[in-house]
């Protein structure tokens, strides 16, 4: 196998780890976009909480998987950013953002590449800090890998 789908492994891990740190990142700064905005109505009447609240939480969550794939958990952390992903679009189709619903569904098909890519190279869903599976500052080592 061609150094391990190197190409297509590394700009995908860097890609879905970033992007949800950022994201996360910005829930509490709002640069990038009101992000309350995007939560439809539907699901902000079933929260039991602010909707400021709920997407602070989001937060933390985003930025915990971001983490996840750059520290080496890519295998499992791409699934889960499939399963957000999905769930987001799913809001977003309930609030009528077809067009971004859309394209975060077609994010969710990559981080299932990332995923499918990770399993191809051996990783494991949960790495060993024993066998030392996880190497949390590779990606900033060596991305070539």
């Amino acid at each position: 196998m061609k150094e391990q789908l190197s190409e297509i492994y590394w700009p995908l891990r860097i890609t879905y780890g970033l992007v949800p740190l950022l994201a996360g990142l910005d829930k509490y700064t709002n640069i990038l976009t009101d992000w309350q905005h995007y939560v439809s109505p539907t699901a902000a009447s079933m929260l039991p909480m602010s909707v400021q609240t709920f997407m602070h939480i989001v937060g933390i969550v985003e930025i915990l998987v971001g983490l996840a794939v750059l520290l080496g958990f890519t295998r499992l952390g791409g699934l889960v950013v499939v399963a957000w992903l999905t769930l987001i679009s799913i809001n977003l189709l309930l609030a009528g953002y077809f067009d971004v619903a859309v394209r975060d569904l077609v994010m969710a098909v990559g981080a299932y590449t990332l995923s499918m890519v990770a399993a191809e190279r051996a990783e494991e869903y949960v790495p060993s800090f024993a066998t030392g599976g996880v190497r949390p500052f590779a990606i900033l080592l060596r991305i070539t890998n």
